[in-house]
């Protein structure tokens, strides 16, 4: 059955909208091959050798594996808490759940600047600049909402009786949680886990704040090297950052996929 034109007008006004939130980005791809010394496009000639720099430098490589112990650490940490508050305001279903839900959502309403600022005066005390405990901890809570929000997106299909009929069976609440409620809602949980990372992954603003010397995550090492030169080294990295995000929603809509066919 053919679509209608209104189906075919909003496919081809969500490509449209694609591609103009998506070029801009793809600009870095043609200027991280110019064998030029300054950022720029390349005319005559294609060139690897700031890929060649960024994957055989010290600095950009440990700047890589920071970036990446970090985001693996608070994805982590976000998917379990995201995922167990999600459980737990589905299970009270009130208002009073409501208000604390609105409340752990904060983090994606205050603007970033706000939230360096606050992670910084709480953080000093403590000792957490410039560790891998502070921009973990601080992630952990940017990224959070977004597993609440994907878990919580499951969590509205899914048969309540099912939890029903494996307490009437004696399973206690762990026992219902990790044999019953989470299978159900592995999509969410998995996408949030994905947003989890991205944005751990491409965070600049928070660690602006919270590292100096020790930590120097990628995204960083790319903003001081737009600030100090045009090396386009930046260029290549901004190509292996778009690069692994788009190898994280791969596997998300993989897992997707599989998780719908075995249904």
């Amino acid at each position: 059955m053919k679509a209608g034109l209104p189906a075919r007008f909003n496919s081809g006004l969500s490509w449209v909208l694609l591609v103009f939130l998506v070029a801009p980005a793809l600009v870095a791809i043609p200027v991280s091959l110019t064998p030029k010394r300054f950022l720029s496009f390349p005319t005559n000639e294609l060139s690897l050798q700031y890929y060649i720099k960024l994957f055989s430098s010290p600095e950009w490589m440990s700047s890589f594996w920071q970036s990446a112990v970090i985001a693996i650490a608070s994805t982590l940490l976000a998917t379990a808490i995201g995922t167990l508050c999600a459980i737990g305001l589905w299970r009270v279903s009130s208002k009073a759940g409501e208000v604390v839900r609105a409340i752990l959502l904060l983090p994606l309403v205050i603007p970033p600047i706000i939230a360096a600022m606050a992670f910084y005066r709480l953080f000093v005390p403590l000792g957490l600049i410039d560790s891998y405990a502070g921009l973990i901890l601080a992630h952990t809570v940017l990224s959070a909402p977004l597993v609440l929000i994907t878990v919580s997106a499951s969590l509205a299909g899914f048969d309540p009786r099912l939890e029903q009929a494996s307490r009437n069976l004696g399973a206690s609440n762990w026992t219902t949680i990790r044999r019953v409620i989470v299978p159900g809602i592995k999509p969410g949980i998995l996408a949030g886990a994905v947003f989890a990372f991205i944005s751990s992954w491409d965070e600049i603003v928070v660690t602006l704040f919270l590292s100096k010397f020790s930590v120097y995550t990628l995204p960083r090492r790319m903003w001081n090297g737009i600030r100090e030169n045009t090396d386009p080294t930046v260029a290549a990295a901004a190509v292996v950052l778009m690069a692994v995000t788009l190898v994280a929603f791969t596997v998300w809509a993989l897992a997707a996929r599989r998780n719908r066919t075995t249904k």
